[in-house]
């Protein structure tokens, strides 16, 4: 019986948990295609750092030089690359004048990478509006103009969105969807589009922010040291009493964050990392999602098959109500992550990936909590940073 009744209490926080987890999702600000605006259209500066991205800056440039909205200039800050990065910008420049090349100076002391690139392209930009985009991250034509058409309808001072997730290898398929239900969990949009939270959080792939704002918040030179200076921005933007409005923006937005293992790993642990190393209270929340996924990933797969060994063993219908639960579990879970997929766009038949991802991600958490634990630096983008734990944003 005792068996029995520590499944039926798994089986209810099972359902619970699962319930939970995949219902957080709550982005109800949405960006629709709209026509770019008719008459006082600003000037808009497209600031793109790029570091080594030859694979994705054609794409990524070109679809900006197709915006239909009327009054935009496109800066790309060459962050010093040693690929075919600045070969590819230059042809491109040749083919277009709204295209500004800016070649990176040498990293200062004190600084990060990413905050370095967007300070100098800052420095050199125009626009009223400056809208920070990733060299992973491609927009449709209409992009530009629906997200300041709603940023405007939101009265945003900064406006980001988050954009749709192009999973193209084995390994992104089967992650990616994990990370993504837990980056759910992680914040909510309705706190961070509240004014009166202090919740903010923003996506650095695409930030649209007033230029006044920008300045009068110090821009990146204020979080210089900040690997994850989008939240940092954020931060800084809400607490001094600016609007912040994040967004769903997959209708218009698309990125690919990664296309392989080996770059998913590096560029998620150390996300997960910096969001642990940040507030001392996240690894307690880290320690608790690392324990759900290592649950998913090993006890999940065995429930029913104990079950089935204690009937072979005579444990009758006590064992069957065992193997009913656990069979329920996996429906459960198996039609959760089914939605997950259908709504990134990858076949439900990954859903079956499950306990592998589970697996990856709770290794991908661990990994990041021995960094924060040992003192241990991240290296991305082949720099080695190290940072102060419960560094904090003065206002």
């Amino acid at each position: 019986m005792i068996y029995f009744i520590i499944s039926t209490i798994l089986f209810v926080l099972a359902l619970i948990i699962i319930y939970w987890i995949h219902n957080q999702y709550h982005l109800d600000i949405i960006v629709t295609p709209a026509p770019p605006p008719a008459t006082g259209a600003p000037l808009i500066s497209i600031c793109i750092p790029a570091r080594n991205e030859e694979l994705n800056i054609r794409k990524c440039v070109e679809a900006m030089l197709m915006q239909d909205y009327p009054n935009f200039e496109v800066i790309v800050l060459d962050d010093r690359s040693t690929d075919k990065t600045s070969k590819i910008l230059l042809e491109l420049a040749n083919q277009n004048d709204m295209l500004k090349i800016i070649s990176g100076s040498d990293l200062p002391a004190g600084w990060a990478g990413k905050p370095h690139a967007l300070y100098q392209a800052s420095a050199v930009a125009q626009g009223e509006w400056l809208c920070f985009v990733d060299a992973d991250t491609f927009l449709k034509p209409t992009a530009l103009s629906s997200c300041y058409v709603k940023a405007l309808e939101t009265e945003a001072d900064l406006f980001t969105v988050l954009t749709e997730q192009i999973l193209g290898s084995f390994w992104e398929k089967v992650v990616m969807p994990l990370v993504m239900t837990a980056l759910s969990v992680g914040f909510s949009p309705r706190k961070v589009n509240d004014p009166s939270k202090r919740d903010a959080v923003a996506n650095g792939q695409f930030i649209m922010i007033k230029r006044s704002v920008y300045d009068a918040i110090g821009g990146h030179e204020r979080v210089k040291d900040h690997i994850v200076e989008d939240k940092a921005i954020a931060e800084l933007v809400k607490w001094n009493g600016y609007r912040l409005i994040i967004a769903d923006g997959m209708q218009v937005i698309r990125t690919r964050m990664y296309t392989s293992f080996t770059t998913m790993w590096e560029g998620w642990t150390k996300n997960i990392y910096l969001g642990l190393r940040e507030h001392s209270a996240m690894l307690l929340l880290g320690a608790f999602g690392a324990s759900l996924a290592l649950v998913a990933a090993l006890f999940l797969p065995i429930w029913p098959i104990l079950g089935f060994v204690w009937y072979l063993k005579g444990g009758q219908w006590l064992a069957i109500g065992v193997i009913f639960q656990s069979l329920m579990i996996w429906c459960v879970l198996l039609y959760a992550r089914a939605r997950v997929a259908l709504k990134m766009e990858i076949s439900i038949w990954y859903i079956f990936t499950t306990t592998l991802g589970a697996g990856i991600f709770a290794s991908m958490m661990l990994t990041s909590a021995w960094k924060v634990i040992s003192g241990q630096g991240v290296t991305w983008r082949g720099r080695k940073y190290h940072t102060q734990k419960n560094h904090k944003i003065n206002i």
